[in-house]
């Protein structure tokens, strides 16, 4: 730590350039730009008027004219309210109320526990993902949806339940036959373009489906997401701003499953000199589409 030196006039001196470079530090953080996230993070509510638009892609986009999905539905409730991260494009608060439906056809269900959607206005989040940007991402619990009657502070405090075991190279006992017909139903859907569910998962689905097995090409495995399943929905026809993921390899993806299957339990041996990856930058407001300043922007 330097030392204030012990004549006044050095003191002064001193001081001053303390104060200088304080004001310099200040000023560059106060005129550097806001992440993206604090932006779109910031926005409470939707767009107004404004025909349902996504921009860009789905970790790297926007969304106008958001529609809410109800906090409660005959045969779903949307949790952690707090977040308010209950909003998406049309399609998804439809293609949700559709599969709700569904699963409420399944012993023991009545529905479905429905998590994170999208914000007000789409884009990056402060915390949690980096999809879900144009409302087109829909994070449903495993957890059974046996009572729909849950107050917002126990939305609050209860918690999904997790399928996996062997750290997700397998299914645990609480995955049931409800669980694999609640997400073929959901792949079967036209509006879905893939289903991110843990490696375990998806070979046991591939193990136990019978008949056509077309569905389960839309079923992809990803760390994570043994205690949702996430949904991502196709980009809406005519929408030339909006920018879908390519499409799964050809064939059931079963093989590929089993190889992520064989790493969790076989892994491969750590390559002590590869480099470490780079952290990854925070977006900027420029960094996504243009049009996503004027949905900022718009009342």
């Amino acid at each position: 730590m330097l030392k204030t030196p012990k004549s006044p006039l050095l003191a002064l001196v001193y001081t001053m350039l303390i104060l200088a470079w304080t004001v310099l530090a200040v000023s560059a953080v106060l005129a550097a730009p806001k992440e993206a996230r604090q932006l779109f993070g910031g926005a409470s509510n939707p767009t107004q008027n404004r025909t349902a638009t996504a921009y860009g892609g789905y970790a790297k986009g926007c969304l106008a004219g958001a529609v809410r999905l109800p906090e409660s539905g005959p045969h779903w409730q949307a949790m952690r309210l707090s977040r308010n991260r209950n909003w998406g494009h049309p399609n998804a608060i439809s293609f949700i109320k559709t599969l709700a439906r569904k699963a409420a056809d399944q012993p023991g269900w009545n529905g479905l526990y429905i998590g994170d959607i999208s914000q007000p206005r789409g884009g990056p989040m402060i915390s949690g993902h980096r999809s879900h940007q144009l409302g087109l991402d829909i994070d449903i619990w495993m957890r059974r949806a046996n009572n729909l009657t849950l107050s917002k502070d126990a939305r609050e405090a209860i918690s999904s339940v997790s399928m996996r075991r062997k750290n997700g190279a397998f299914i645990n006992k609480n995955w049931t036959p409800a669980h694999q017909n609640i997400l073929k139903a959901a792949a079967q859907d036209p509006k879905v373009a893939r289903i991110f569910v843990f490696p375990g998962a998806k070979v046991s689905m591939c193990n136990t489906a019978r008949g056509n097995r077309n569905w389960l090409r839309k079923i992809r495995p990803w760390w994570g997401h043994h205690e949702h399943f996430h949904v991502r929905l196709r980009c809406p026809k005519n929408m030339a701003g909006c920018q879908n993921q390519a499409a799964p390899p050809p064939g059931d993806g079963c093989e590929g499953a089993q190889s992520w299957v064989d790493d969790i339990l076989n892994p491969r041996p750590v390559d002590p000199n590869a480099p470490k990856p780079k952290p990854r930058r925070e977006y900027i407001l420029k960094d996504l589409p243009r049009q996503c300043a004027a949905v900022l922007k718009a009342p």
